[in-house]
């Protein structure tokens, strides 16, 4: 009975530091940036007209958010798109959202920096003419300080972001000072001007002001770091973002593409929209805050490329020296190396052209985004059984947001051919890296992706470990290789023509993750990844029907119990010692036998369990 009641404790899961203000400085110290450079974007094609798309786009931009700030809370290992594509379909749609999201943080990194360089040009002039050649350097720098292992934290990003925020809040304010009611109404007039904008140019036009909210991959992933309950963090994170981009983005754009002269350079808009209604100051001001805040997101492009990288190998899908550390300072210098040599190689390609760069930007950018929609949609369908009406009318409009990002991606990968070929090819390239990296190591070792077994939401995870299949047989493997061989034997000859699920627990002590790291324990957990990959060696042939199940070892040992009751297997096999982690009450009978090599492995027969699963308490997050 103790040992009943004991897995049935209610069990406390640590979160992260960063409460809904920090999170909303380090993802807008992201999107914030584009306000920057897409009103001069968009002023070349669509001139006075481009807050009409930026306008439209907000629309999409609130409801994506709101799946964003889902994947946030799901996902809390982070990741993002490579996290959620990985366990709604396939570790394959996972290295094609890391690949996706990898060449938005490459254009990232190259467009902040040279968009940096411009603003920093309002106080110096004759840094225009050098844009490539001090865009580059300040890339090589970045890339410097990070092989140093010299990285941005929440804190500064927040200074960052409060000091670009109120910058920018500033000159909307003084903007609709300086024009009253009459002369604001007047701004949306203008909106009206010029040729009629037909059907194709609608949705071109759409497609295009993405760019204005591009950087909503943060909030995914900062999840490890967001402090409990992250569910209610993400929400409030996501919902400050939304106030902030809905304060700035439309009426910056509408005003420095209506209201300053046809001269002005349309890479440094809104310094000059500043100055010209409150003063060279305030523009050098915006200037100033603008090129620090840009040169951080550059950085942070930067951080995010380089640790997509790492999960990618720790996936199996990069040869192993990309996740290499230098014994100086223990930082990856060859995933730094190629997360910089791409944007050098793109700033040089582009000529400073800031144009280019944003219509380069289209295809990952709008790629990751239709990926984790879609991803998203799926993981809400499998959970039909629990959706109220209101809840099919959310699942809808989910569904909808998708559709709608769709349209923006095919658009763009017609109407900006270039795009597709940059992003389309360093795709294919990364696949076919990828495919064969993964490959050729499953001749010496087969790559595993579990379930990770989540405290907090334990149903689900043992119900996306089944995939519908109930399990007949659990395999509680060691930590001992030679104990979980004679172990692994027992299973191949009880689960023939059954289905098993494999159970690991993983090491209690992984290193901590670093900022914008997938902490997802199993990546770093080689003993884990040894232990299933034999076990997957030996059963693949056997059983048919194998299923795998991580329990992070930061996790409590009970757990394993808890694993137990919500799979509910006819048959336990383990080792001599580990059948006290499952429930006493529920073992009808036991059989003892010794391995070849003296080890006792016990098969530990299923009863009736006393309570019905329903009113087994899980876990609640605190």
């Amino acid at each position: 009975m103790a040992t009943a009641l004991k897995s049935r404790r209610r069990v406390k899961v640590r979160g992260g530091h960063l409460g809904p203000l920090l999170c909303w400085a380090v993802v807008f110290a992201d999107i914030g940036t584009s306000i920057y450079y897409v009103p001069g974007i968009l002023y070349g094609p669509y001139r006075s007209r481009a807050a009409i798309f930026v306008g439209m786009t907000l629309i999409v931009f609130i409801l994506l958010s709101i799946k964003y700030a889902e994947v946030a809370w799901r996902y809390p290992e982070g990741g993002g798109v490579v996290t959620v594509a990985s366990r709604a379909l396939h570790p394959f749609a996972g290295l094609l959202g890391g690949l996706f999201i990898l060449v938005d943080y490459y254009l990232t990194a190259a467009l902040s920096a040279l968009s940096g360089v411009f603003y920093i040009a309002v106080l110096a002039p004759s840094l225009t003419a050098l844009a490539v050649e001090v865009t580059i350097g300040a890339l090589v720098v970045l890339g410097i300080l990070n092989f140093a292992g010299i990285k941005e934290s929440a804190l500064v990003s927040a200074v960052f972001a409060i000091i670009a925020a109120a910058t920018q809040l500033l000159v909307v304010l003084v903007v609709a000072l300086s024009l009253g009611p009459a002369g604001i109404v007047h701004s949306f007039t203008q909106l009206a001007q010029g040729p009629k904008i037909g059907p194709v140019g609608l949705v071109t036009g759409y497609a295009a002001a993405f760019l204005a909210f591009s950087g909503l991959e943060s909030i995914a992933q900062i999840a490890p770091a967001m402090r409990l309950p992250r569910k209610l963090v993400a929400y409030r994170t996501m919902g400050l973002v939304v106030i902030t981009m809905a304060m700035t983005s439309p009426l910056l754009t509408l005003w420095s593409t209506t209201l300053l002269p046809s001269s002005s350079d349309p890479n440094q808009f809104i310094s000059l929209l500043g100055a010209k209604f409150a003063g060279q100051a305030v523009g050098n001001l915006v200037a100033i805050s603008g090129a620090l805040l840009l040169v951080f997101a550059s950085n942070t492009a930067i951080i995010g490329a380089y640790h997509v990288f790492i999960a990618l190998t720790r996936m199996g899908f990069m040869p192993r020296f990309v996740e290499r550390r230098n014994r100086w300072r223990g930082t990856p210098h060859w995933a730094i190396l190629l997360s910089v040599a791409v944007p050098i190689g793109v700033v040089q390609f582009s000529g400073a052209n800031v144009n280019l760069l944003g219509d380069l930007y289209a295809f990952g950018l709008l790629g990751a985004f239709v990926l984790t929609c879609m991803s998203l949609d799926i993981v809400r369908w499998r959970e039909t059984r629990l959706r109220s009406p209101l809840g099919w009318v959310g699942y809808g409009i989910g569904v909808l947001t998708t559709v709608a990002v769709a349209v923006a991606w095919t658009v763009n990968l017609v109407a900006k051919p270039l795009a597709t070929e940059f992003g389309g090819g360093l795709t294919v390239l990364g696949l076919i890296v990828g495919f064969g990296t993964y490959y050729l190591a499953q001749q010496r070792r087969p790559a595993v992706f579990p379930v990770s077994f989540r405290a907090d939401r334990a149903a689900d995870s043992i119900r996306e470990a089944l995939a519908g299949r109930p399990a007949e047989i659990l395999v509680i493997l060691p930590h001992d290789a030679e104990a979980a061989e004679s172990v692994l034997a027992a299973s191949a000859e009880r689960a023939g023509g059954r289905s098993a699920v494999f159970l690991y627990r993983g090491a209690t002590h992984i290193l901590p993750s670093e900022f914008l790291e997938v902490a997802d324990p199993y990546l770093k957990d080689y003993h884990a990844q040894d232990a299933f990959a034999r076990a997957e060696s030996r059963s693949r042939k056997t059983i048919r029907h194998r299923r795998y199940v991580y329990l992070p070892g930061n996790l409590r040992t009970e757990l394993v119990g808890e694993v137990w009751r919500h799979i509910f297997p006819k048959e336990t096999i383990a080792v001599e010692g580990d059948q006290g982690l499952l429930p006493a009450l529920a073992i009808e009978r036991v059989r003892r036998h010794l391995s070849p090599e003296g080890h006792a492995v016990l098969h530990l027969f299923t009863g009736r369990l006393r309570r019905p699963l329903e009113e087994t308490e899980t876990a609640e997050t605190a």
